[in-house]
């Protein structure tokens, strides 16, 4: 499969009617876990975490039941006023250039959202901040890649 821009839009689409839009959650795949999944067609996409002040998990897509890409990610909240709404709000900013997370930088009031990556949509890694009034309430880190 080539990562072609309908890929990565479709991903796009999952991100923002998943978590960030505040979808629905599917059934839990284990204990304890939130899913939500998202298709079109052919196409499927999974995220599932565990957890909530501190998290892990993992976001999956999948083309004709094959997995293709992955990206797991780890995060804490390490500050008081932490805003969910306001994470959800950044990660619904995903651009198409850099569609892991969150975009390059996002402000809202006093809260501050950014996000680094290295590396390309085959194999990246990175992180992402929220602040509030500069200091930092939040962190995750993410990696992933395409699946062979």
């Amino acid at each position: 499969m080539t990562m072609d821009r309908a890929i990565i839009e479709f991903l796009i689409r999952a991100k923002k009617a998943t978590y960030a839009g505040k979808g629905p959650e599917a059934a839990a795949s284990r204990p304890g876990s939130h899913d939500l999944c998202y298709r079109e067609g052919g196409l499927m996409y999974i995220d599932t975490y565990l957890g909530g002040e501190r998290f892990a998990g993992e976001e999956a897509l999948w083309e004709n039941d094959l997995p293709v890409w992955s990206m797991n990610y780890a995060g804490r909240v390490t500050g008081e006023d932490f805003s969910g709404d306001f994470l959800k709000e950044s990660l619904l900013r995903v651009p198409e250039d850099m569609p892991y997370r969150g975009p390059s930088e996002y402000h809202e009031g006093e809260y501050a959202y950014t996000c680094e990556v290295t590396g390309d949509f085959e194999w990246f890694r990175g992180r992402e901040v929220i602040t509030l009034r500069g200091r930092q309430i939040y962190e995750c880190y993410f990696h992933g890649g395409l699946i062979k």
